[in-house]
């Protein structure tokens, strides 16, 4: 238990100092990550309003990120159990109390420019960036809300170190990352493997073929298949990572994209996305790109 909270204060304060870094003037870079999984439309306005209150733009990306996946969730259409809705998932009164921020004359909570200058100004006025750890937890009563959050904002922030000896991949692993990257937003779709539809094992399969290594098609045979990752050993991008309760129990694949993320088709409802890998059933990883 011990462990597991100093493993949890070290997840938290790596993205803290990954963030302040951003601070001295300039904003941070988007990496590559974020580039490929933020729109464009939605970028530009986290870095307008994180210019205007001070904030690191990766931090309210980093929000809109995990509150409705800027905006692709379809269930941020609707007020979920605590009334919150729209693109960062305002309830109507917290809306209200920083819908100033918009500049507009009749706010609009499903608005992304109308949502995204509230939440910056809802941050800023509950101290960050200086207390960021404390200002995501008086936006969402969670201490996992703040370390997902937090591990997003690393992610997107170019500042954000790759993996030891991982820089733009090439050959094999860089093509089935490019495939990856490309399928952003598909569909998840059990059994499938493109192009309009992707599960798991299916998109990383899929990936790999355009990258000319065959995969067998279920996550407990990619796994099986190797090579494996030895542990401890840094991962690169196109490494695939596996989840599950054993090594004979894999029920989950992504393809590493980062030093943090993966992108992955996670579960029905869902679109293939990018998301941090760093999960509780994590079980390890395997190299096709050296088959």
């Amino acid at each position: 238990m011990r462990a597991a909270a100093f493993a949890c204060l070290a997840l938290l304060l790596l993205p803290v100092a990954v963030l302040s870094a951003g601070l001295g003037g300039d904003q941070a870079a988007p990496s590559a990550v974020a580039l490929a999984d933020i729109p464009a439309g939605y970028l530009a306005l986290y870095q307008a309003a994180a210019v205007r209150f001070g904030l690191p733009w990766e931090l309210l990306a980093a929000v809109g990120k995990v509150e409705s996946d800027h905006g692709r969730d379809p269930g941020s259409d609707l007020p979920n159990a605590a009334g919150a809705v729209g693109p960062m998932q305002f309830e109507p009164g917290t809306f209200a109390a920083y819908s100033w921020a918009a500049g507009t004359r009749s706010p609009d909570i499903d608005d992304p420019h109308d949502a995204i200058e509230a939440a910056a100004a809802m941050l800023a006025a509950n101290g960050a960036p200086a207390q960021t750890a404390r200002a995501l937890y008086a936006y969402n009563h969670a201490d996992w809300y703040v370390q997902e959050v937090l591990g997003w904002a690393a992610t997107y922030s170019a500042a954000a170190a790759p993996p030891p000896g991982a820089g733009a991949p090439a050959g094999p692993a860089g093509a089935a990352v490019a495939f990856a990257l490309a399928a952003l937003g598909t569909p998840y779709l059990w059994g499938g493997d493109g192009p309009g539809g992707f599960d798991c094992s299916g998109l990383t399969q899929a990936a790999y073929a355009a990258a000319g290594v065959s995969l067998p098609r279920t996550a407990q045979a990619q796994f099986d298949a190797g090579p494996p990752v030895p542990a401890g050993a840094p991962l690169e991008p196109g490494d695939l990572v596996f989840f599950g309760a054993g090594p004979a129990a894999v029920s989950h694949v992504g393809i590493l994209v980062s030093a943090t993320a993966m992108v992955d088709a996670p579960h029905t409802g869902a679109v293939v996305r990018v998301e941090p890998y760093a999960w509780p059933d994590y079980l390890g990883a395997t190299r096709p790109a050296a088959l």
